[in-house]
Protein backbone atom coordinates (compact mmCIF):
# COMPACT_ATOMS: atom_id res chain seq x y z
CA UNK A 1 0.00 0.00 0.00
CA UNK A 2 2.83 2.40 0.74
CA UNK A 3 4.61 1.93 -2.93
CA UNK A 4 0.62 2.88 -4.28
CA UNK A 5 1.34 6.08 -2.02
CA UNK A 6 4.65 6.70 -2.94
CA UNK A 7 3.84 6.30 -6.99
CA UNK A 8 0.72 8.77 -6.58
CA UNK A 9 2.49 11.29 -4.78
CA UNK A 10 5.34 11.63 -7.01
CA UNK A 11 2.73 11.64 -9.98
CA UNK A 12 1.47 14.18 -8.33
CA UNK A 13 4.79 16.63 -7.67
CA UNK A 14 5.52 16.08 -11.41
CA UNK A 15 2.14 17.11 -12.70
CA UNK A 16 1.76 20.17 -10.40
CA UNK A 17 5.50 21.19 -11.73
CA UNK A 18 4.46 20.51 -15.02
CA UNK A 19 1.25 22.79 -14.91
CA UNK A 20 3.08 25.49 -13.34
CA UNK A 21 5.95 25.74 -15.68
CA UNK A 22 3.51 25.80 -18.74
CA UNK A 23 2.06 28.68 -16.62
CA UNK A 24 4.94 30.37 -15.97
CA UNK A 25 6.44 29.41 -19.83
CA UNK A 26 3.42 31.22 -20.70
CA UNK A 27 4.11 34.69 -19.02
CA UNK A 28 7.51 34.93 -19.66
CA UNK A 29 7.81 34.45 -23.20
CA UNK A 30 5.12 37.05 -23.35
CA UNK A 31 6.47 39.22 -21.54
CA UNK A 32 10.43 38.92 -23.07
CA UNK A 33 9.11 39.05 -26.18
CA UNK A 34 9.63 35.82 -27.73
CA UNK A 35 5.97 35.32 -28.57
CA UNK A 36 3.45 37.49 -29.67
CA UNK A 37 0.58 38.56 -27.04
CA UNK A 38 -1.67 40.68 -28.99
CA UNK A 39 -4.32 41.23 -26.40
CA UNK A 40 -1.76 41.17 -23.80
CA UNK A 41 -3.06 38.62 -21.07
CA UNK A 42 0.05 37.26 -21.11
CA UNK A 43 -1.05 33.71 -23.05
CA UNK A 44 0.93 33.30 -26.16
CA UNK A 45 -1.60 34.21 -29.37
CA UNK A 46 -0.06 30.45 -30.86
CA UNK A 47 -1.39 29.01 -28.07
CA UNK A 48 -4.71 30.76 -27.27
CA UNK A 49 -6.21 29.06 -30.26
CA UNK A 50 -5.56 25.59 -29.37
CA UNK A 51 -5.27 25.56 -25.14
CA UNK A 52 -7.79 28.89 -24.38
CA UNK A 53 -9.40 26.39 -21.59
CA UNK A 54 -6.52 25.51 -20.31
CA UNK A 55 -5.84 29.00 -19.62
CA UNK A 56 -9.41 29.67 -18.62
CA UNK A 57 -9.37 27.11 -15.78
CA UNK A 58 -6.27 27.64 -14.14
CA UNK A 59 -7.47 28.75 -11.12
CA UNK A 60 -9.93 25.78 -10.68
CA UNK A 61 -6.52 23.54 -12.04
CA UNK A 62 -4.23 25.05 -9.75
CA UNK A 63 -6.85 24.88 -6.96
CA UNK A 64 -7.59 20.66 -7.75
CA UNK A 65 -3.96 19.95 -8.00
CA UNK A 66 -3.34 21.91 -4.51
CA UNK A 67 -5.79 19.78 -2.92
CA UNK A 68 -4.66 16.39 -4.75
CA UNK A 69 -1.00 17.53 -3.32
CA UNK A 70 -2.37 18.26 -0.16
CA UNK A 71 -4.07 14.88 0.42
CA UNK A 72 -1.65 13.06 -0.66
CA UNK A 73 1.30 14.76 1.83
CA UNK A 74 -1.23 14.41 4.53
CA UNK A 75 -1.10 10.69 3.98
CA UNK A 76 2.54 10.52 4.55
CA UNK A 77 3.26 13.13 7.86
Amino acid sequence: MDNINTDFLVTIIFIVILVSFIYWYAGYSTRTGKLEDANKNFIPDSWEKNFMWFFSLKGLIMFALGIALGYTIHGFI
